[in-house]
C-alpha cells in the first residue's frame, strides 16, 4: 500500500493508490500530535491484506517550530572572533525607514556561541591548526549548557573542511547531535551558512523525535512483517528517507506546499498547459508558484526571517486561507488572517469557533452548500454562523456586506501575492493558466483571475488532495553543491574544468541512492550552475547542458531586464541533484458516459454575487462527464473542496476530468 499524507492546518489529506487506482480521504488535523491524523487516516484506509507500508508525508512541523520558536536547545561553535556573526548577519534593514524595527532573536544566545581557535584561509589552507586541549574545551563547554543539538560551522569549511572534521567527530564522539556546515551547505556566504546550519541544529531535535515516533506508530500497522518505508517531502520537489529527514530537516521546511506544486504541475500537463500559476489554498494559508514548462528552485529563501540557502522550489506563501480570521483594526480597517482558526476551534460554522473567517463569509453568501464538506459528513451550521458573525460585524450594515468584505479583502492578500511571482519578476499573467486546488482555492480562483486578467482557470481532479498527489509521485532526490568561484572563459573549457568537481558529487549521490535501493537507469543526474556577472553580489541558476553560458544571459534579461554578452561571467557554485526514480501513479481518463445535463444538479440556491442575488445551481462533480458544459453562476460540489463559478463564466469538464473555466464566451 502505498500513502502520501499532506498535513494541514485544517485537514489531513490521504492519497493512496488502492487496486491500481487512486483515492482520497480527508480527516481533521490534529496540530498538538500531527502524527495521530495521520494514524487515523491510515487506519481508515488499510486492511488487513496490506503487509507493506510505503508512507510518504508533507510536514509542517519543521515550518512551526521556527515561527513558533519552540524548537531544540542549540550549540554554535564557530572560529574565534566570528562568534556574533548571527547578531550581525547583513547590512540590508527589512525594512528601511522602520526606526522601531526589533530584529528576530537568533535562534543561539551569546552564552551558547563558542569560539575554537583556527583558521582555514581564503584559498583553503590552513593558517592556524585547533589543538587537542582546544577541541577538548569546546566539547566541554558544549555538554556543560546542555545543548540537545550543536551546529559547526567554521570559516572557509566550504574550501577546506578539515577542521571542522575534527570538531564535529569529537563533539559526536561526546554524544551530541552535531549539524555541520560542509554537510549541510558547503558554500561561501558565511552568514548564510551558518544561519542555515544553525536552523538545522534547531530542528534536529523536534524532526528526529517526530519521524522516530511516526515510524513506530506506523510500524503497527504492517503487524511485524515488513518494517513500513517512511519518507519525506522536501522544499525543492523530491523526497528522502526518514532518515536523512531526521539529519537534515532543514530541507523539510516547505515540504507540503512543494507537493502542490507538483500536482499542479503534473495534472496542466495532462490538460496540455505547460505555463501556469498554482494556487494553493488551505486552511491556514496560501501557497503560489510560477511555472514556464517546470518549476523553478531558488537557494535564496527567507523563512521565519531567517535565510535558508538549501534548494526550495519558487513558492510565495501568505496567510490567508479558509480559516483565517476576520477583525476590524483599531483604526476600523477590516483585516483578514494572517491569523488563522485552525482545526482547534476551526470555523464558527465547524460548531465550536466563534470569530468570523473566511469560510464562515462563504456560508453565508450561499457559495458553500449547508451539507458542507466530505460528501455530507461534515455539515455545516448556518445558523449559528449568522449568529456569531451578526455579533462581529462592526459598522458593517449587514451580515452579508461583512461576509462579502471578507472576501474581497482576502483576494486582495491573495492576489497581491500573484503580482510578486509573476508580473514582479517579469512575467505577464495574462500568459498562463491559474490552477486552482486546495480546499478553499475553488472559492477564490474566477475572482482573482478576472482580477488580475489570467484568461483561464484549471480546478483539477481531486483539488482538496492535490498536494497529496505531488507527494505520491514525487521522486527520491538528493541535492549537492560546492563552491568554486571559477570565470567562464569558453563554454567548453569551463564545462571540462568543472567535470571533476560535479563527478565527486555526483559520486557520493549514486552511493546514498544505492544504499536507499536504487541502481541503473533508476537513478538519474542533473547538472546546475549558480552564474552571475563579475561583481555582482548574487547568482542565477542555470542547467549546465548546453549552451549555459546563453542560457545565464537570457535568464537575467529576464529576470532584471537587461544582459550584457560582453562583461565577464563567473561560475560561483555547481550543483549536482541526483534522483533516485520511483513509480509515478497516474490518474486515469474519466468515462466518457453520456449524461443528462439536468441528472448532475443537486439543488438550484439562491446565492450572493457582487451584492446581488442569483438563482444558483448546485452540480454534484462525480456526475460530470467529459465535454459536458454549464454556465455559471453556478457551484461545485464535490468530496474535497468547492469550487464556486461566479456569473459571466462558463466551464467545461475536459477529457482528464479536469474543469476549465473562462470568461464571457471563449
Amino acid at each position: 500500500m502505498r500513502i502520501a499524507m499532506d498535513t494541514g492546518g485544517t485537514f489531513t489529506d490521504c492519497v493512496f493508490v488502492r487496486d491500481g487506482r487512486l483515492e482520497i480521504l480527508k480527516v481533521p488535523s490534529t496540530p498538538d500530535d500531527p502524527a495521530r491524523a495521520i494514524m487515523n487516516a491510515i487506519e481508515k484506509v488499510l486492511v488487513a491484506a496490506d503487509r507493506s507500508l510505503e508512507l510518504t508525508c508533507g510536514t509542517t512541523v519543521g515550518t512551526n517550530a521556527l515561527l513558533e520558536r519552540r524548537g531544540g536547545r542549540v550549540a554554535l561553535v564557530t572560529t574565534a572572533g566570528f562568534e556574533d556573526v548571527l547578531e550581525i548577519g547583513r547590512q540590508a534593514r527589512p525594512k528601511l525607514y522602520d526606526f522601531f524595527m526589533d530584529r528576530a532573536a537568533a535562534l543561539v544566545p551569546a552564552e551558547r556561541r563558542f569560539g575554537l581557535r583556527e583558521r582555514i584561509g581564503a584559498d583553503g589552507k590552513v593558517v592556524q591548526r585547533p589543538t587537542g586541549n582546544d577541541i577538548a574545551r569546546i566539547v566541554r563547554r558544549v555538554l556543560e549548557c546542555r545543548a540537545q543539538s550543536a551546529a559547526v560551522c567554521l570559516l572557509f569549511s566550504f574550501s577546506n573542511p578539515a577542521h571542522e572534521r575534527a570538531i564535529s567527530s569529537a563533539l559526536r564522539r561526546a554524544g551530541v547531535a552535531v549539524s555541520v556546515s560542509h554537510e549541510i551547505l558547503p558554500e561561501f556566504r558565511e552568514f548564510e551558512r551558518t544561519s542555515t546550519t544553525v536552523a538545522n541544529a534547531y530542528l534536529v531535535p523536534v524532526m528526529s523525535r517526530y519521524l522516530a515516533d511516526l515510524g513506530a506508530k506506523a510500524a503497527r500497522f504492517t503487524g511485524g512483517a515488513k518494517r513500513p518505508t517512511v519518507r519525506i517531502m522536501q522544499s525543492s520537489g523530491g523526497i528522502v528517507s526518514a532518515e536523512v529527514a531526521s539529519r537534515e530537516p532543514v530541507r523539510t521546511i516547505l515540504s507540503g506546499p512543494a507537493g502542490g506544486v507538483l500536482g499542479a504541475q503534473y495534472v496542466a500537463e495532462l490538460s496540455g498547459f505547460d505555463r501556469i500559476i498554482s494556487f494553493d489554498m488551505g486552511g491556514t494559508s496560501t501557497d503560489v508558484a510560477l511555472m514556464d514548462g517546470a518549476a523553478s528552485t531558488t537557494n535564496e529563501a527567507r523563512v521565519a526571517d531567517l535565510p535558508v540557502a538549501v534548494p526550495m522550489l519558487e513558492i510565495h506563501t501568505v496567510g490567508a486561507g479558509g480559516g483565517s480570521l476576520a477583525r476590524f483594526d483599531r483604526a476600523g480597517a477590516l483585516r483578514v488572517g494572517p491569523e488563522s482558526a485552525g482545526a482547534e476551534p476551526g470555523p464558527i460554522c465547524y460548531g465550536r469557533g466563534e470569530r468570523p473567517t473566511v469560510t464562515d463569509a462563504h456560508l453565508v453568501l450561499g457559495r458553500i452548500p449547508e451539507r458542507g464538506f466530505l460528501s455530507g459528513d461534515f455539515p455545516l451550521d448556518v445558523a449559528r454562523t449568522r449568529k456569531w458573525m451578526e455579533r462581529a460585524r462592526g459598522p458593517m450594515r449587514t451580515v452579508e456586506q461583512f461576509a462579502q468584505g471578507i472576501v474581497d479583502v482576502a483576494n486582495a492578500v491573495m492576489e497581491k501575492a500573484i503580482r510578486v511571482i509573476s508580473v514582479e519578476r517579469g512575467h505577464d499573467q495574462r500568459d498562463y493558466t491559474l490552477v486552482a486546488f486546495g480546499g478553499a482555492g475553488g472559492l477564490h480562483a474566477c475572482d482573482l483571475a478576472a482580477s488580475l486578467r489570467i484568461p483561464r482557470v484549471l480546478i483539477p481532479r481531486l483539488p482538496g488532495g492535490l498536494s497529496a498527489l505531488g507527494i505520491l509521485r514525487a521522486h527520491v532526490v538528493h541535492d549537492y553543491s560546492r563552491t568554486v568561484r571559477m570565470n567562464v572563459i569558453s563554454v567548453v573549457k569551463t564545462r571540462r574544468a568543472l567535470s571533476s568537481e560535479f563527478a565527486k558529487l555526483e559520486s557520493r549521490g549514486r552511493s546514498v541512492l544505492k544504499a536507499e535501493g536504487f541502481a541503473g537507469a533508476k537513478i538519474r543526474g542533473e547538472r546546475l550552475l549558480d552564474m552571475r556577472y563579475v561583481g555582482q553580489a548574487y547568482e542565477l541558476t542555470v542547467p549546465e547542458s548546453g549552451d549555459f553560458l546563453a542560457a545565464f544571459h537570457n535568464a537575467h534579461e529576464r529576470r532584471y531586464g537587461y544582459s550584457d554578452a560582453a562583461r565577464a561571467v563567473e561560475v560561483v557554485n555547481v550543483r549536482a541533484r541526483l534522483i533516485g526514480v520511483t513509480e509515478q501513479p497516474q490518474l486515469d481518463r474519466p468515462r466518457a458516459a453520456k449524461r443528462r445535463a439536468g441528472a448532475t444538479v443537486v439543488e438550484t440556491r439562491r446565492a450572493l454575487f457582487g451584492g446581488r442575488t442569483f438563482p444558483t445551481r448546485v452540480y454534484d462533480r462525480a456526475k460530470l462527464a467529459p465535454g459536458q458544459k454549464f454556465i455559471g453562476p453556478a457551484i461545485i460540489s464535490e468530496y474535497s473542496a468547492t469550487t464556486v463559478v461566479p456569473p459571466g463564466w462558463r466551464g467545461k469538464m475536459d477529457a482528464w476530468g479536469n474543469l476549465i473555466l473562462t470568461q464571457g464566451s471563449r
